[in-house]
């Protein structure tokens, strides 16, 4: 019988272990997917969480030592602290963004305070484990961490495909921090109780009570919680707002000077368009690509509709492939009808075909070819965009050419970035294109740059295409001056992007620092 209960209270002691190993690392997750959320920079907030984190936990193991004399009650109360502040992490780093303009600073302080108290947790654990039966420490180690590194698998699996999908982020946070708190709870008060004194079990019951009504509390508030937060980083009122399997997606409205609505698209915080000048926008990007051939066009990215509009007003355009990554961008263009209005209902076009997939690995296997290319991907900022700027990139979109086929690439500010901008002109011609750089006021972005290109030996002309249809910024005049760089803004020689060196990456989070 004693070998029974024996083998029963080691088991309770692996499964915490394994529960708590589950939950740390989740924490760890979240705030690395937060960070790639709000600041866009995923392998560097990687960095910053994990590098904290490990350290921390080799602070945490030692300041464990004076506390294994007491450690059912250590353990018990460490798993409180980190059920509490694990699972409101998530919501205390948003408001920390949100109002008080001090993510990093917040970022660090919550990895080494999360850090410390899951290193207390093996030193504490191991102790415990001592207790139900003496065995060798070689032994002891090896059944912990076997069941502590199998625990990781089940949170890092468990976070993006079940925590995300089911709770969000935030309430995701909150369901964890109360399954860390039930495990070292359950397991401190059914094995190791006797090893609880009166004043322990009265303070730890007091402290499972406050926890349990924090976490409830906020978890029935994240809602309201997150549409006020949110509504915080924005200048105008949130019409629409959800976070996709890739992004956030917001779109506000306001009434602008005159009367006219605004109506303004933002992924994970950066503006795409406003409805009062993003004509200019995409007349600029989309009717210099079509000055030739235009029988079949590749857009690449612009899921919102607004450069397809542009493309389907040429009538001899047969065929439109649209390859987008977010399907939920490409269902809001369809479902809101100020967006709707706004793109011309582009998507409904007989003409048009999407393909919801990553760009880059589409361009490796297709095998059709397009008279036109228009590239409209979001900016270089981030790790997983960066690549869509690289001259192995261009080099896929030069394989989907027809003979004489033109493309065009959105490449952020000359003015704001100039060594982004020249840096995504020198990988296009790294990739064996002829280029022609051009760029035009957008009172919303500021001078923004476009990048005109073509596979053959002379750099394409930039034109308006023979009868184009009416244009309301557009025109010869304004085409000309458009190629015209003043000497603040001259070329730069900077060198080109690559898979293996994501120069542009550093250019772009260097120059649209602080903007």
């Amino acid at each position: 019988m004693a070998g029974h209960r024996w083998r029963l209270a080691r088991a309770a002691v692996l499964a915490a272990v394994f529960v708590c190993a589950a939950c740390g690392l989740v924490y760890e997750l979240a705030l690395v997917a937060l960070g790639s959320y709000l600041i866009g920079d995923t392998v560097g907030q990687a960095s910053i969480v994990l590098g904290v984190m490990v350290f921390a936990m080799g602070v945490g193991a030692l300041a464990a030592k004076p506390l294994q004399s007491r450690a059912a009650a250590a353990f018990a109360a460490v798993e409180l602290l980190l059920a509490l502040l694990g699972g409101l992490s998530v919501l205390l780093l948003y408001a920390a963004f949100a109002w008080l303009d001090l993510y990093g600073p917040a970022l660090v302080a919550t990895a080494f305070v999360l850090g410390l108290l899951i290193g207390a947790e093996i030193p504490l654990l191991m102790v415990l484990l001592q207790r139900i039966r003496e065995q060798s420490a070689g032994s002891a180690v090896a059944d912990l961490f076997a069941a502590d590194y199998v625990g990781a698998l089940l949170g890092g699996l468990a976070f993006p495909f079940l925590l995300i999908p089911v709770f969000g982020q935030l309430r995701g946070a909150l369901v964890v921090g109360a399954v860390n708190a039930v495990a070292g709870l359950a397991l401190v008060f059914t094995v190791f109780r006797r090893d609880l004194g009166p004043r322990a079990k009265a303070g730890l019951t007091a402290g499972a009570v406050a926890v349990t009504l924090c976490l409830g509390y906020a978890y029935l508030v994240a809602e309201d919680f997150e549409v006020t937060a949110r509504q915080q980083l924005y200048r105008d009122p949130v019409v629409h707002a959800e976070r996709s399997r890739y992004q956030e997606i917001v779109l506000t409205r306001s009434v602008a000077r005159g009367g006219q609505p605004d109506l303004r698209l933002f992924l994970n915080g950066d503006l795409q368009f406003s409805s009062l000048d993003e004509y200019r926008y995409h007349e600029a990007l989309v009717h210099p690509a079509l000055a030739g051939a235009r029988g079949s066009v590749l857009v690449l990215g612009a899921g919102d509709g607004l450069a397809v509009r542009e493309v389907l007003r040429y009538p001899d355009v047969s065929a439109v492939t649209v390859v987008e990554l977010d399907p939920a961008v490409v269902a809001l263009a369809r479902a809101e009808p100020a967006l709707r209005a706004l793109n011309g209902d582009a998507f409904a076009d007989p003409r048009v075909r999407l393909l919801h997939t990553d760009a880059f690995g589409w361009l490796r296997t297709a095998a059709e070819r397009f008279d036109a290319v228009i590239v409209d991907l979001p900016d270089p900022d981030e790790t997983a965009t960066a690549k869509l700027y690289s001259v192995e990139f261009y080099a896929l979109v030069r394989q989907v050419l027809a003979p004489g086929a033109r493309i065009v690439v959105q490449a952020g500010s000359p003015y704001f970035a100039p060594r982004s901008y020249w840096c995504i002109e020198a990988s296009i011609r790294a990739a064996g294109f002829a280029v022609t750089p051009y760029h035009v006021d957008v009172p919303s972005f500021g001078d923004w740059g476009f990048l005109l290109a073509g596979p053959g030996p002379g750099a394409p002309p930039l034109e308006l295409p023979a009868g184009a249809p009416p244009l309301r910024f557009l025109d010869a005049n304004t085409l000309a001056l458009a190629a015209n760089f003043p000497p603040d803004r001259a070329r730069l020689d900077v060198p080109a992007s690559t898979l293996l060196q994501p120069r542009v990456l550093e250019y772009a989070r260097a120059e649209w620092r602080g903007y």
